[in-house]
């Protein structure tokens, strides 16, 4: 898909909303459309936006999260249950929700949940294959850009330099934008500024990734997702 998933948190914890809003500024292909202190605030976001995917708390005054699943007519977005309680992960599932995270939630598992619904949408929404390549504005005409030759892309405000082992472009765009054009399982956000594509990964020395003669920074917050996604243990 060309676009990030637009989504809400719902919970009735202020620390949990700040937490998982954290976590989703982070990644590039989430677009965080709102924060709700309960159920009832979820339905009347629904009602006045287009929204994808929703972090839902189960145990919240009122109305519950399992309640208002229930309740709620007609389709509703997709539904990844954030909760301190294991036992609703049979309901949840029943419900068809596409993930079920306990709290404490690591940013390591919050990123394969989340990934989990960009592939979703992904292949629901674009179920032809992918051309395997995409065109960018640079220098006052239009360059094809091959997924496979790209080493990294650097953000800068607002434009980001694309980094082939030929060439670097340099396109007016942001990194969320880009991200959102690029297969997920292939690429992976190292840091606020960066993107990488793991197949081009040399090694991996402390906090920086070698490609070429390159190096790109891990920040501590992606550190999990890059170690996942390389298929690391975190020693």
């Amino acid at each position: 898909m060309n676009r990030p998933l637009r989504c809400l948190i719902t919970d009735d914890e202020p620390f949990a909303r700040k937490g998982l809003q954290r976590y989703v500024e982070q990644l590039a292909f989430l677009e965080l459309r709102g924060l709700c202190a309960d159920a009832l605030e979820l339905g009347e976001h629904l009602r006045r936006q287009p929204i994808d995917l929703v972090f839902l708390d189960i145990e919240m005054p009122q109305l519950s999260g399992l309640e208002f699943l229930r309740q709620a007519p007609g389709p509703h977005p997709q539904i990844i249950f954030t909760t301190a309680y294991e036992q609703y992960a049979l309901a949840g599932y029943e419900l068809d929700v596409l993930d079920y995270l306990v709290k404490p939630i690591s940013f390591e598992r919050f990123v394969r949940a989340a990934g989990k619904a960009y592939d979703y949408f992904r292949l629901r929404i674009q179920p032809e294959a992918n051309p395997g390549y995409f065109f960018v504005k640079a220098d006052g005409r239009l360059e094809k850009v091959v997924f496979a030759d790209i080493l990294f892309v650097e953000a800068l405000e607002n434009y980001v330099t694309i980094y082939t082992a030929e060439r670097k472009i340099i396109t007016h765009s942001t990194l969320k934008a880009l991200l959102a054009r690029l297969p997920v399982s292939t690429f992976v956000q190292t840091h606020k500024s960066y993107l990488v594509a793991l197949q081009h990964v040399d090694f991996l020395e402390g906090n920086v990734l070698r490609l070429r003669q390159h190096q790109v920074p891990i920040s501590k917050l992606m550190r999990p997702q890059v170690l996942t996604q390389l298929g690391l243990m975190d020693l």
